[in-house]
């Protein structure tokens, strides 16, 4: 389905606003919400809280009764500095809760950059890939391309234990297109059709504060790639430095109007699919965007 939705001409043509994920045939001519279930110890917006099955399977069903249209299930935190999770660990935390959620109505999606956990979650239900490091891992691109999910193929200069040391760009936004623009290309020579693909710049990772606004900015250059946007700005410690929120944990809590303003200018410069904490208000926000803008 080509069409034009919100923002959807690119000098290249039309955007493809029809994402086929697994499952499921998602129209993002309107925007779409992906909601954040991490079942993780050690995530920095709310670890711990939903770190067993039946918390995640609770915390997920409420984010669909608040508007979410994708789940995205997480169970190893990519905050900068953190600690790898082993494998098993992994397979542990996320396999039931995809197993218990194979009903929920919305699209299922794995937040996970390793291969054994793609094959383990698309053999359990999961509909979409969402992986940080853009299937570059050895055989990822191939375990996507045999299934029928969706793909997400995220940006990130470094990895998650050192991308914040010292990030550098020359040009942020044109080095995140061609990282971008390669990553689609390999995935197509693999085999997955362009309709099976999303693409997120990885905010917050391996950014400055001044690279995330510029890329902000300007999704509008990414659009040229004729493919829908994921943004993924919820609660990240860059809307802290840009409103001044105080340091430490606490921090966190105080960046939700931030994120809730994220995702509303996200959808006005191109993003099809915003992936938040907060759904509810992000959900009300949205409906006043698409409301105008579609006026």
């Amino acid at each position: 389905m080509w069409c034009i939705g919100l923002n959807a001409s690119t000098s290249h043509g039309l955007i493809n606003m029809h994402f086929s994920c697994g499952r499921f045939q998602l129209d993002l001519s309107t925007p779409r919400i992906m909601g954040i279930v991490n079942v993780t110890p050690d995530s920095f917006s709310d670890g711990g809280k939903f770190n067993t099955t039946d918390k995640a399977v609770a915390h997920a069903m409420q984010l669909v009764e608040q508007g979410a249209d994708i789940l995205d299930i997480g169970g190893e935190s990519t905050r900068p500095g953190a600690t790898p999770v082993p494998l098993d660990e992994e397979l542990k935390r996320v396999i039931p809760v995809i197993k218990a959620l194979a009903q929920a109505g919305v699209p299922l999606s794995i937040d996970t950059y390793k291969p054994e956990v793609m094959r383990a979650a698309i053999d359990a239900g999961v509909d979409v890939v969402n992986d940080v490091c853009a299937l570059q891992e050895l055989n990822a691109l191939e375990i996507v391309a045999v299934s029928k999910v969706g793909v997400c193929l995220m940006h990130m200069q470094g990895r998650p234990q050192t991308m914040q040391a010292d990030p550098q760009y020359q040009d942020v936004v044109a080095e995140v297109r061609d990282f971008l623009d390669a990553r689609l290309k390999a995935a197509e020579q693999a085999g997955i059709g362009r309709e099976r693909i999303v693409l997120d710049p990885g905010f917050g990772f391996g950014k400055r504060t001044a690279h995330n606004l510029t890329l902000l900015n300007h999704l509008s250059s990414l659009q040229s790639l004729g493919l829908p946007l994921l943004i993924g700005l919820s609660r990240k410690s860059v809307l802290g430095q840009v409103v001044g929120a105080a340091a430490g944990s606490s921090a966190v809590d105080e960046r939700i109007h931030a994120s809730i303003a994220a995702s509303v200018i996200s959808v006005m410069k191109g993003a099809n699919i915003v992936r938040v904490h907060d759904v509810k208000p992000t959900a009300d926000a949205l409906k006043i965007v698409s409301a105008v803008m579609k006026n």
